[in-house]
């Protein structure tokens, strides 16, 4: 099965023809989609379209929008989260690039979904850019507190903050960045990846792989990030498409195993 960890298909990219996305990406063989919350404030969206059976949601606030609710509660998120359509935490973290909320508030936000996290037992989907030390940082202080699951998602960050993340035992999601051209430090660091922690994404609509670069991603796409993955790898197309698979069911247990 084809499992895109990564959309956001509420996005207003989508607004004209999203149910024509959603059936190329089935039969495209996309058998599940994780539908991204990027701000609380947008949870109804995110939450619509997970009523299908193939899509779930995750529930949380990107760090670019963090300033529209710094005082976000943990109780928030974990009330949310009470929905069994919602598998995750996020998307949340830190993106000191744009620094479109202050960096405070982004890590106040961020220890916040930590909190939930670690609460529901739910997976923390993080979003981290140019932030590797801090994060870094975060990660661990906070699970001195007490134990969370963790994906870093579309990881493009460098080997140390990956190598820390991976001795916290966090996933790590492949995006159609790693089809770039450019991308020879991504693909480095992929190819150091825990084997059996690593699932594919689009973050659609955004990163369209090559040979797609340049226009509006979706998940049909997904079958160049796992080419791709897999000759990273060194894998077969068949063994990439399972090992992903299984690592993305040992993360987001709370979706049933067909």
């Amino acid at each position: 099965m084809l499992i895109d960890s990564h959309v956001n298909l509420h996005a207003p990219q989508f607004d004209e023809d999203r149910e024509a996305v959603i059936d190329r990406a089935r039969a495209g063989g996309v058998g599940l989609m994780v539908n991204i919350c990027d701000r609380v404030s947008n949870w109804e969206k995110v939450r619509a379209l997970a009523d299908q059976p193939d899509i779930w949601a995750t529930v949380g606030t990107h760090p670019h929008e963090a300033k529209e609710d710094p005082d976000l509660a943990p109780e928030t998120l974990i009330a949310l989260a009470a929905d069994p359509r919602v598998v995750g935490i996020g998307e949340c973290g830190l993106d000191f690039h744009y620094d479109l909320s202050p960096r405070e508030v982004q890590a106040q936000v961020f220890r916040a979904h930590v909190a939930a996290a670690r609460e529901t037992g739910l997976p923390l989907v993080v979003h981290t850019r140019e932030a590797d030390d801090v994060m870094g940082d975060i990660l661990e202080a906070e699970y001195a507190k007490g134990p969370f699951r963790l994906l870093m998602h579309c990881y493009t960050s460098g080997p140390e903050l990956a190598r820390r993340a991976a001795a916290l035992g966090a996933w790590f999601s492949v995006s159609g960045i790693a089809t770039f051209k450019a991308a020879e430090d991504v693909r480095a660091v992929i190819a150091d990846m825990p084997a059996e922690r690593i699932i594919v994404e689009t973050d659609c609509p955004y990163l369209a792989p090559t040979p797609y670069r340049g226009r509006r991603n979706e998940p049909a796409f997904l079958p160049h990030i796992l080419a791709k993955l897999a000759e990273v790898r060194g894998w077969s197309l068949q063994d990439a498409e399972a090992r992903t698979e299984d690592a993305f069911f040992a993360l987001f247990d709370r979706i049933p195993r067909p």
